[in-house]
């Protein structure tokens, strides 16, 4: 029996990246899984993949930033699956236009605060009716270490994330009491192919390396923390900050 069975997991940002090495790990483990994203030929691909090994999983086009469409994709999973027992807060990310809060634009600010913070806000508010009525689960927000320790040049990234840190503790104080645990896994610099299009040179890349004790993180590597924090295993974790981050946190305070 897998570490996830009989549960039901939303994961947003789940076209690509860490949220779909997370879909496809957690049918693996027994999880059914409502794949949510705005691409739906990514989306509908990996949940090709994950039937073609035996699990089960729908796609649900999702925009975290619009509350309608967040709202009718969980419907459609607990329509589809019977309930909700998962929230992972995935989806996220900021751009180049990012920078110090001097320069950077406005608009910029709003774009990055709604995606990461507004989005992971809004998948709660869906997400924790459906949670209570299936008798409690589990909440998984997406830190990062920028919103942990605060580092130049992302200003609004970093505010939107410590946004999400905080935001994570609130919700396990607020819904304990439901059986609803929140915790927010914090990673470093992951080796996605959105990251490492950003990074774009070899010299950029072995900067990010060698600020990590043990190389730069694996999709996968956030993902296992994922599944612990969604499994009974950790029915007693709640409001914390789990770094998944090669050691950066502990060496850069």
């Amino acid at each position: 029996m897998g570490r996830l069975e009989g549960k039901v997991a939303f994961i947003t940002g789940a076209t690509g990246g860490i949220g779909k090495m997370s879909s496809i790990m957690f049918a693996k483990e027994g999880a059914k899984v409502a794949v949510a994203g705005r691409r739906a030929d990514e989306g509908n691909e990996v949940v090709k993949e994950i039937k073609a090994a035996g699990g089960e999983a729908i796609f649900v086009q999702t925009d975290v930033t619009e509350p309608e469409s967040v709202e009718r994709s969980i419907k459609k999973t607990v329509e589809a699956f019977g309930k909700l027992n998962v929230l992972y807060n995935n989806a996220g990310g900021s751009r180049p236009t990012d920078g110090p809060v001097t320069v950077t634009p406005i608009e910029e600010f709003w774009l990055t605060i709604k995606l990461d913070l507004f989005g992971t806000y809004v998948c709660c508010k869906y997400a924790i009716p459906e949670m209570i009525k299936a008798g409690g689960g589990s909440i998984i927000n997406t830190g990062s270490i920028m919103g942990s320790i605060g580092m130049p040049n992302r200003d609004a990234y970093t505010a939107a994330k410590g946004g999400v840190v905080a935001l994570t503790k609130s919700l396990a104080f607020e819904y304990g009491e439901h059986g609803i645990r929140s915790n927010v896994i914090v990673p470093g610099t992951v080796k996605t192919p959105r990251v490492m299009k950003m990074l774009a040179t070899e010299v950029a890349i072995q900067k990010q390396v060698s600020q990590y004790l043990m190389g730069l993180i694996e999709p996968q590597d956030v993902t296992y923390a994922a599944i612990y924090l969604a499994s009974d295993e950790s029915l007693r974790t709640t409001a914390q900050t789990i770094g998944v981050d090669s050691g950066f946190l502990n060496t850069h305070k």
